[in-house]
Order: structure tokens, then sequence, then C-alpha cells
């Protein structure tokens, strides 16, 4: 059936309609990008007879990807599941299951989650002889996930520093454990995609041929492994349409370059570009304050948001001296609503940058006597019993993957220490195993008849110990 474009306003529908040839999309908050991107989706497939799965769409989360999915249900009525639609991680850790023997990585590799980099890194920071008080593992992993993300490697990466020395060692000893493990990092996925198509000629040329036309969402936060992802795969048929808005970039702590909008439109000359300035969430007032706000900023593409909505109220702005203060007037602002009659509890919200900063507010709403709910708490896939679960799992698929492995390797408690852990990896290194690979071979080993108990690294009882879990 024919896609009807009447619920968009006309910048809209131009964006909409411009099929060929690259298009830049600015969209200001609350423009209505999302219905953009879906509906440009459903008239290629509808009106200019484009197969879902010739059809690419990056998004920033896998909450908007499965937006837009339902919203795509929606407006053409048809099953679109050949569609490659999904982050950028979820899009190259699809590729690289198929494609991944090209850069080194067998199809059963694990993705290694923050809490398995953490532990990682700090395994490795011990084996680089790095001290813990002046190498935070956290500080160490964040600049090397910020050089990942920029394409560097340990061979490429210059350290600006004495202290970033250090970091070059752990960062390639890092990278030989993954290896090691068959393994990778949310950061690998990205990497290891670009390595495939710079380096695969038959195999970008592939899915060059695949994708005729690539759709990508908040542009502005794109970093620079990300970057020449596209410009990979767009590079033959160059129907790439992007969104994005240099004035929401907010991710550069993170390694995102909003100046990736203005090399898009260096790349490409002959881009169209759209401005989306009508918006559709925010009040007059609101949208006034934030272009005082963002128009100082010079190196910006320049455009105004406009709403037809009604003005609203004035913002309010209260600076207090430290966090107790401020978390007493937001108490004290809830309960003054309230008791007026003005509103009720469960009509007010308090947002803060940070976790930490809710011990604050939850003082104050206790002082007040005022109910809440805490949002954001431990993540299904975060609590401990789970990610146990998850490990076990883990290292029955990968044998490789120690560091699954060492999470669970005593849970639930079976008597197996750190110095026993330590034996069994110095027996793994003499052996070249990993220690998944040197816990098999050890049990299959012991099961020999008449084996020398000399050849056996451990006393009877650690030795069953171990078996528990083999």
């Amino acid at each position: 059936m024919p896609i009807t474009l009447d619920g968009l306003n006309p910048a809209q529908q131009e964006a909409v309609r411009a099929t060929d040839g690259p298009v830049l999309v600015l969209a200001g908050p609350g423009s209505g990008k999302t219905r953009v991107l879906t509906h440009r989706i459903a008239y290629l497939i509808q009106e200019e007879g484009v197969h879902p799965y010739r059809i690419l769409a990056v998004t920033f989360t896998n909450k908007a990807a499965r937006e837009m999915i339902s919203r795509l249900g929606d407006l053409i009525g048809s099953d679109v599941g050949e569609l490659m639609i999904g982050t950028f991680h979820s899009i190259c850790a699809r590729i690289l299951r198929r494609e991944g023997t090209y850069v080194g990585l067998q199809p059963n590799f694990v993705i290694y989650d923050a809490d398995d980099q953490r532990r990682l890194m700090t395994r490795v920071l011990k084996e680089v002889d790095l001290d813990p008080k002046q190498y935070a593992p956290s500080g160490v992993h964040a600049v090397i996930s910020r050089a990942k993300n920029d394409l560097q490697t340990p061979d490429t990466y210059r350290p600006p520093t004495y202290w970033h020395e250090g970091v070059v060692r752990a960062f390639a000893r890092y990278e030989e454990a993954l290896g090691e493990a068959n393994a990778v990092d949310f950061d690998d996925l990205l990497v290891k995609a670009e390595e495939l198509f710079r380096l695969h000629d038959d195999v970008r040329e592939r899915y060059q041929r695949r994708f005729s036309h690539i759709l990508v969402d908040e542009f502005q936060d794109t970093n620079t492994a990300q970057y020449e992802l596209v410009r990979h795969l767009a590079s033959a048929q160059r129907n790439v349409f992007v969104v994005g808005d240099e004035d929401q970039s907010i991710y550069s702590w993170r390694g995102a370059d909003f100046r990736n909008v203005e090399r898009f439109r260096e790349a490409y000359p002959d881009a169209r570009v759209f401005l989306l300035e009508q918006n559709y969430r925010s009040t007059g007032k609101i949208l006034d304050a934030a272009h005082a706000v963002i128009s100082r900023n010079r190196q910006r593409t320049e455009k105004e948001l406009w709403t037809e909505n009604v003005a609203g109220t004035p913002i309010h702005v209260y600076e207090a001296y430290d966090e107790r203060q401020e978390a007493e007037y937001v108490a004290a602002s809830i309960d003054r609503l309230v008791s007026r009659g003005e509103g009720a509890y469960g009509d007010c919200a308090v947002m803060f940058r940070t976790n930490a900063q809710s011990r604050a507010v939850e003082d104050a709403f206790l002082r007040f006597r005022i109910p809440y709910r805490l949002v954001g708490a431990v993540r299904f896939y975060q609590r401990r019993e789970v990610k146990d679960v998850l490990a076990y799992l883990r290292v029955v698929y990968n044998p490789s993957d120690d560091e699954s492995l060492r999470r669970i390797i005593n849970v639930p408690t079976r008597g197996i220490g750190d110095k026993t852990v330590e034996a069994l990896e110095r027996w793994a290194g003499r052996e070249g195993l990993s220690l998944g690979r040197a816990l098999l071979s050890l049990y299959e080993l012991a099961k020999e008849p008449d084996v020398d108990e000399r050849r056996l690294p451990f006393t009877g009882r650690a030795r069953n110990l171990l078996f528990g879990v083999a």
C-alpha cells in the first residue's frame, strides 16, 4: 500500500523523498527525526521498491531499534525481518559472527562486558607489573578504549606522558589476553569490523552490494571507527542518509566527535542538507533558553528551533552552595507543591547526572517524609547470580574464555583458593593452554590408567576440587 506523508511537515517530507545520493538531516531536539527515519525506510520499501534486505539502519540504542521496527510494522503492515537494523555494536557483532575468521576471530568468540573487562584489566596490570594505586583499571581501560575508538593500536598509540607509557604496556598485553580467550570487548566489535572492511576488498564489496541504502541516526555522536565503517559501506552506491545535530553532541568523553558531521559534508560535497527546526516537544520558553545558550557556540550550523506549542512558564534556576543544600531545596519544593494541592508526589521527577548524587536527594526525601521510587537499580543482567550463570554458559560455549572461568571456578564455594588458581595458571602457561583447556586436559590426564602422579601438578584434594569444575 502507498505511504502517506500527510502527518509530516514540509521539511520532513522533503527529507523522506530525497532517496538518491547522500543526505544530511540536521534535526534539532524534538523535531521528529525518528518519524523521518521510519517514514524514509517505509518510503524506500513501498514507493521505491527497495527490498528490506538491502537497507541498513543504524540507531544509537537497541531500544530505538525496537521502536523503529514497531513503527515500521504499523506503517507498512508487512514483515521487515530482513532489514538490518540496530546499533553499530550489534550490527558489527552480527557481521563478525559470519566473517570474523578474516580478522582472527573464531565463530564462538565471546563479548566481554564492563565487568569482564575490569577483571581482565586488573589481571593485566598485575602481569605487566604496574602499581594499581597509580594505574587504576578503570582509568587505564578508559584510555585504551579511547585509543581503540580512534583506531589506534599498541604500536601506533603515541603516549603523551610517562604515565601513558605504562598504559601502552597494558594495552599490548590486554589485546593479547583477549586474543588468547577468543574474546572481544565492545570497542573491538567496531575495530574488528572496520579492519575487516578495510583489509578485505571482497568482503567489503559484498556488503556494499547488499546495502543499497544506509541510514544512520545520532551522527554527531559517532566516533572515528564508526565514521570509517559508514564510509567503507557507503562509498560505492553513495545512498547514505545521516541524521544528526552538533548541538546535541554529549559523548565526546567516550570518543564521539561532532566534527564527523562536517567531515560528512566534506566527503560528500553534493549532499543535500535539510534542517528540521520545528519542535514538537517543548514550550517556547524552553526553546528560547536553549537557543540563548547554544547560540554562543560558533562551530555549529546556524538554526533556530520554533514551536507552535504554548510559551509555557519561565524556567527557574536555583544555585545551591553544595549537594545537601541542593537536595534540601528540591525536597522542600516538592513538599510545598503537594501541600498546596498543585500536584501529587507521582507528578514529580528528579533527574541527576550521576548515581552518586542520589544519596543526598534520598536523605532529604526521608527527612521530609516524601515517598519515592528510585529508577535505575541494578539491571537484570548485572545481577551477580545472573552473571554467574552466564559465565558458566560462556565457558561451555568457549573453553578459552579464561575470565568467565575465573569468575565461576569457586562459585558456588567449593574450596578453590587463589593459590590453586595461580598454580593452574602456571601449569596452563607451561602447557601453552588457556585455563579452560588446561582444566580439561588435566581431567583427561588423570583418567589415564596407571598415570604417574608426578605428572599431575596438584595434590589429590586440590585436583578433585578442580575436577568438580571440569
